[in-house]
């Protein structure tokens, strides 16, 4: 396609060279990930790449460039040299990225539903319930774009380790592209607060917007939490065409003011479209009656916890939107398969039931411990971090609330990144010394789970929170691999 299609509309000046140049080989930010044909997008600030990157970009063979109204004075010698490239200047090049590359793919978000979520809790498990409801009422193919990388029902579409969760716009269009050429009839994708504030997922026509909580989390990003909140919301100023909110959560309450007329809500505790009553939970789930336009459905969930149930009535509410049958979709919700990392059980030779959870912000891990603690006959026992080189404020009220829920707190490295493990635990004790309750202190991961199961007997619980389905350890800019799951069923054999 035409550098000059993909631009048409959009505010640019020709620098240099042919806008009739062909595009080949796709758009991409990484400068080391360029092949001849390629756009190089030059975002400032970008680790692979930037405005410092488009001389490399050219010599890999980039036809084509963008750079940033923001880098007005960047040497022209970066593109002189092959004065046969095409370089154009864009006022911001995030927001020129999600249009070129949306058009390069054939706007394939058109071609699909397109489901996103957002909040700082539930958005991994609502995605898997979409598709696992999708699935199960209607054989639907649903693609999946999230934490656990991106796949079309069961098969992972292989990317770069570098891609996040939220994939930076030629990434996630790509994506799109492949799985509408795959059939794809649905895509699910957690739309992250930074996703949405560097507009990875603008021009990509999504149907239903869901809006989860609000709570502490990622201030290491955004600062405070009005900047954080604002991120969030850009989902529903224009990026997505209905929404689904809860409305037990104050943010959530408000966004039917950004979208007059267009906004679908749920709740457990105030009245509203979606609605559940009468919970009834144990360890293996929580029936509840889900109430919708006057009618009541029996209902039922492999997992415990209000939490949960406020995730399946997202799903079913974001579904229905879609025009899926509503009676299909609530018989779905009780076979569901777990979500990996998420509240996902595993019992021990000797009887201790072992929750592994993402639970890693003072709202997620209160909920959980406060669930667990709605059916523990036995001791509860925690283990948990806090992740290095984010947040620091969470770190003793984490202390605080893991230590007020458990009879036994084991401290241990989550993703230290570039701080020192010591460190981290020494800003969570104080939260736990401050209830008085009993806590070990164990670095190494391992040890700390290893420890846990050892002292943990018949009827005991222990939660490992924190990592979730994470098949590595981050520990300064090296990826260890390591699942608590997969750890725990190792040394839980081994201790017999």
């Amino acid at each position: 396609m035409k550098l000059s299609e993909l631009l048409v509309g959009h505010d640019h000046e020709i620098l240099q060279g042919d806008p009739g140049t062909v595009i080949t080989a796709g758009t991409c930010f990484d400068a080391h990930r360029v092949s001849p044909g390629s756009l190089f997008i030059a975002v400032p600030g970008h680790r692979e790449g930037g405005p410092e990157s488009v001389g490399p970009a050219i010599a890999r063979g980039a036809v084509a460039v963008l750079v940033d109204g923001a880098t007005a004075d960047l040497p022209a010698a970066a593109w002189m040299s092959d004065p046969a490239v095409c370089v154009v200047r864009v006022p911001d090049t995030r927001t020129a990225a999600a249009v070129v590359a949306s058009r390069y793919h054939g706007d394939p978000g058109l071609a699909m539903d397109m489901v996103a979520i957002t909040g700082t809790n539930g958005k991994t498990s609502v995605s898997y319930m979409v598709e696992s409801v999708l699935r199960i009422a209607e054989q639907a193919v649903v693609g999946v774009i999230g934490t656990a990388g991106s796949r079309i029902g069961d098969e992972l579409i292989p990317m770069p380790r570098s891609v996040l969760t939220t994939p930076e716009s030629p990434d996630f269009q790509y994506l799109l592209g492949v799985m509408r050429d795959r059939d794809v009839s649905t895509v699910v994708l957690e739309a992250t607060s930074m996703g949405l504030l560097t507009h990875r997922v603008d021009h990509s026509y999504i149907d239903v917007g869901i809006f989860t909580n609000l709570t502490q989390d990622h201030l290491d990003d955004h600062g405070t939490m009005a900047n954080y909140r604002d991120a969030k919301l850009r989902l529903f100023k224009g990026l997505c065409r209905r929404a689904v909110v809860n409305v037990d959560d104050a943010v959530g309450a408000g966004i039917g003011a950004l979208m007059p007329g267009a906004v679908t809500t749920y709740a457990l505790d105030t009245d509203a479209d979606y609605r559940a009553t009468d919970l009834t939970m144990d360890a293996f789930g929580t029936r509840f009656t889900l109430h919708h336009a006057g009618r009541k459905y029996p209902a039922a969930i492999p997992v415990p916890g209000r939490f949960s149930v406020a995730n399946a009535l997202a799903t079913v509410a974001a579904c229905h939107l879609l025009g899926h049958d509503l009676r299909g979709l609530v018989a779905a919700l009780d076979t569901m398969p777990p979500v990996p990392g998420r509240f996902e059980r595993f019992e021990t030779p000797r009887g201790t039931s072992v929750i592994v959870d993402y639970a890693h912000s003072p709202d997620s891990l209160d909920k959980v411990l406060s669930t667990i603690r709605d059916f523990a006959t036995g001791q509860v026992i925690t283990v948990f971090g806090c992740g290095g080189d984010r947040d620091i404020t969470k770190r003793a009220e984490m202390g605080e609330i893991a230590g007020t829920h458990s009879d036994l707190c084991v401290l241990t490295s989550d993703n230290p990144r570039h701080e020192d493990p010591e460190a981290i635990l020494d800003q969570i004790t104080p939260g736990i010394a401050a209830t008085g309750t009993r806590f070990e202190r164990y670095a190494d991961r391992r040890a700390a789970i290893e420890f846990a199961l050892s002292a943990a007997g018949e009827r005991d619980i222990v939660l490992i929170a924190g990592k979730g389905s994470e098949p590595y350890q981050t520990v300064g800019d090296t990826l260890i691999p390591f699942s608590d799951m997969a750890t725990v069923r190792e040394l839980a054999a081994v201790q017999g």
